[in-house]
Formats: C-alpha cells, structure tokens, sequence
C-alpha cells in the first residue's frame, strides 16, 4: 500500500486558516470586497477587523522553527486561491520579523510580481522589502536601484515604498535619486508613489523635501508634487 505524503508545516497553516475563514464566510460582503478591488480573485468576505483573531492563532500556535517553516507557510497561504488567504501570507511573513532577512527577497519580490496589485505590493515593498532594507542596508541599496529600472511596474512601485517606514534612517539620496531617475513616468502608480515616498519623509525631515520639490517642481509629474507637498502644505511649511 502507497504512503501517503505526509503534511508540510504550511498545509497545516492554510488548513488551519481555511477552516477559520470558512466558518466566517459572508458572500455579499465578498461582492463588495472584489468590486472595490476590481478583481476576479474570490473573497471569503472577511474584513480585516475579523481576521485579528486568526492571526493571533496564528501567532501564538504556529511559529516556524526555521526559515524553512518560514517559507513554506508563507509560499503555500501565497499559493491559495482567496484574496484573504494571499493577505494572511502577507501578514504571516511581517508576524515574524527574525526571517525577515535578505534571504527572504526572493519570496517577497516573487509575491509582489504575481500580486500585481496595490493591497498586495504596499505591504509587501513598505513592511517587508523595507524591513530587510532597514536592517541590511549596504547589501540591498544596489538591488533596490535596479528594481527602479525594472519592466515591471510594481516592482518599481516596491523600490520607492520600501523607504516609508525609515523617518531618521531614511537614505534621503537614494530616495531622491529615486524619485528623479522615475519622475518621467506617465503610470498612475509610480506617480502616487513617488509623491507618497516624499510626504512621509517630510514629516521626518520638511526642510530636505521642501528643497527636493522646490528645486525639482518642473521635473516632478504634478500628482507627485502635490501627493509630495501634502504634509508640508498642512503644517505650513509650504504655501
């Protein structure tokens, strides 16, 4: 008689997460989830707020012993068919922040590659691109100059919001030189980001944005300089 294959960590994880979203499915609530994400992907129709408790669980009763625990858990949720399920992988991967190392970028550039997605890619480029940047920084400014020149958008989305989190430690040169190697692009989504990138840093430091967008106001696309300029206008720095 056939062994059966025996279970990995992350089918464990996905089984336990499937029965939670499962008992609090709510079908009208997935319609409107995906019309407001103009996606096809199906929703079990469970909110944020109502996805706290499972990560709690998740937390608390299935922590991997190893990166790969850690891989496999996050791979396999990555892998399930539900936009909650995908978001959990997302959640699980930041839950565990001593594997979230450099050798952990190949996940996460694969996952905003086939997420594709602004609910997917933020997370993924702010919390955990950005937070294995934080940490290693000398190791990952060439990787994050060369996803700004990648083909693919939302990889060069991921290389301007991996600096959010940063404020002090925020490498203001890079973000700069960032901004302006993309501040010719007509997408909608490099633009938003360029000018999301500099708001936040500017409540760090105003006085270097502030110049930023003085000095590059004609180079910057206009949604960028306003997204740019927001926070200072609010505080008066800028009029």
């Amino acid at each position: 008689m056939k062994k059966s294959k025996p279970e990995s960590f992350g089918q464990h994880v996905v089984e336990h997460v499937a029965r939670a979203l499962e008992e609090l499915r709510d079908p009208v609530k997935a319609i409107g989830m995906a019309a407001y994400m103009k996606t096809e992907m199906p929703f079990y129709g469970v909110q944020k707020p109502d996805r706290i408790q499972i990560l709690r669980e998740l937390k608390k009763d299935f922590e991997p012993a190893n990166a790969s625990e850690y891989a496999d858990a996050v791979l396999f949720l990555w892998s399930q068919p539900h936009r909650e399920e995908k978001y959990f992988a997302i959640n699980y991967a930041h839950m565990f922040r001593e594997f979230v190392v450099r050798d952990s970028m190949p996940i996460y550039e694969r996952m905003i590659r086939e997420g594709a997605w602004w609910d997917f890619v933020d997370p993924l480029s702010a919390d955990l691109v950005g937070g294995v940047y934080s940490r290693e920084r000398k190791a990952l400014k060439p990787l994050m100059n060369k996803w700004s020149k990648d083909k693919d958008k939302w990889i060069r989305r991921g290389s301007l919001l991996c600096h959010l989190h940063h404020k002090h430690d925020t490498d203001h040169e890079q973000l700069f030189g960032q901004c302006l190697l993309l501040a010719g692009e007509k997408e909608f989504f490099i633009q938003k980001a360029i000018g999301w990138a500099l708001r936040e840093f500017s409540k760090t430091d105003p006085k270097a944005v502030k110049k930023f967008l003085r000095e590059n106001e004609n180079v910057l696309a206009p949604l960028s300089y306003r997204e740019g300029a927001k926070h200072l206008i609010r505080t008066g720095a800028v009029r």
